[in-house]
């Protein structure tokens, strides 16, 4: 199959040939038929995040299941799904007490001593053939092998490219606003960074109920597009202090702000445009090593500052739960895709993430 390769950072991605194993005990294989390509990607690209490589890269993905293993429950041959990055296993403290996102059980995945799931033929003889799974995805291919509790079936009449964005960046963005900071009807929301993750959590706060939607961007035309998920105010950050326009909007500070970049700065911001007993989560990806600061004297007006892995999720629930929320016309799908592109052309989708111009590309798949 054909399989888009990170082989070194800072390099691009080289579109391979790659083999696949067959499915195993609890394990699924997947058509892939849509992948957005998502910014979390280019942090491993620029090697923000460091990842074993050769690797098959993609993590925001639908398709259509091709085969099962032995033992699989949750999904059968035909089924429409979308996958998710964090597996779970079902029986650990973490998944026993509802936070199925933050399992990180080894059963999920092959030992090092099993036959990898991705591999390229040697007919050689020499050398390591295995290839590195991506988040437990690797969806810039044309075939998935996952563990069944990365996947999800949904109902058939739901489009692929849209059904794709739900895996990684619908989820998280719409999960930080309802799951993570539990935002309450008519309570205010700030928001940072209008790219896919963003836009999704300003559409979660209207589908919240929120009072106020603050949308906060350097790029005018990312602004506009926030109007169409739901924001009631626009902040261009390179018209002065967004905190401080943000404090005077909403008479003092919001009660929970998100932050969708994954900045040092944005992150600080985020927790000053709180008013007192408001809560600031860093949705963004803030690179490896980096520190924020804080003043110490803000937390005596009970503020709080809190991360958000996928959207604090229980996807199994949560993705056919969404994927009605956009039948419905509730949850704006259309409007994040910006273009439709070929697996040939995951670099040029790169080279516009870096650009910060459009919201989403989706690699569509015949």
């Amino acid at each position: 199959m054909k399989a888009a390769v990170l082989r070194e950072v800072g390099k691009p991605l080289q579109i391979e040939t790659v083999s696949i194993s067959k499915p195993g005990p609890r394990e699924v294989l997947i058509r892939t038929k849509a992948a957005g390509v998502c910014h979390s990607d280019l942090h491993f690209v620029e090697g923000s995040y460091p990842h074993a490589m050769p690797a098959v890269l993609g993590h925001e993905s639908a398709g259509i299941v091709e085969a099962v293993g032995s033992e699989v429950r949750t999904v059968k041959v035909g089924d429409h799904v979308i996958t998710c990055l964090n597996p779970y296993c079902g029986h650990c403290e973490v998944c026993l007490t509802g936070h199925l996102n933050l399992c990180i059980s080894s059963e999920t995945r092959r030992s090092k001593t099993d036959e990898p799931r991705l591999f390229r033929e040697d007919l050689s003889g020499a050398g390591d053939t295995r290839m590195a799974q991506f988040l437990n995805l690797s969806s810039f291919a044309e075939m998935m092998l996952v563990h069944e509790h990365a996947c999800v079936a949904i109902r058939k009449d739901m489009p692929f490219d849209r059904a794709a964005l739900i895996g990684c960046s619908v989820l998280t963005g719409v999960g930080a606003v309802t799951h993570t900071s539990n935002v309450r009807p008519g309570e205010t929301v700030a928001v940072i960074g209008c790219g896919g993750v963003g836009l999704a959590a300003v559409n979660g706060a209207a589908i919240a109920g929120a009072g106020r939607i603050i949308a906060i961007d350097r790029v005018p035309a990312k602004l506009e597009l926030a109007k169409q998920f739901g924001a009631t105010d626009l902040i261009n950050a390179d018209d002065g202090d967004p905190v401080k326009q943000v404090q005077e909007l909403t008479g003092g500070g919001v009660h929970h702000s998100f932050e969708a970049i994954g900045l040092k700065a944005t992150a600080e911001q985020a927790f000053r445009m709180l008013r007192r007993g408001g809560t600031a989560n860093v949705i963004g990806m803030i690179p490896v090593g980096v520190k924020i600061e804080l003043n110490g004297s803000d937390f005596l007006g009970e503020k709080r500052i809190q991360g958000s892995f996928m959207g604090s999720n229980r996807f199994p629930v949560d993705m056919p739960r969404l994927v009605d929320f956009y039948m419905s016309g509730k949850l704006n799908l259309d409007a994040l895709i910006s273009r439709r592109i070929k697996l040939e052309e995951v670099n040029s989708a790169f080279d516009e993430l870096k650009r910060g111009e459009l919201a989403r590309s989706v690699i569509v798949f015949d």
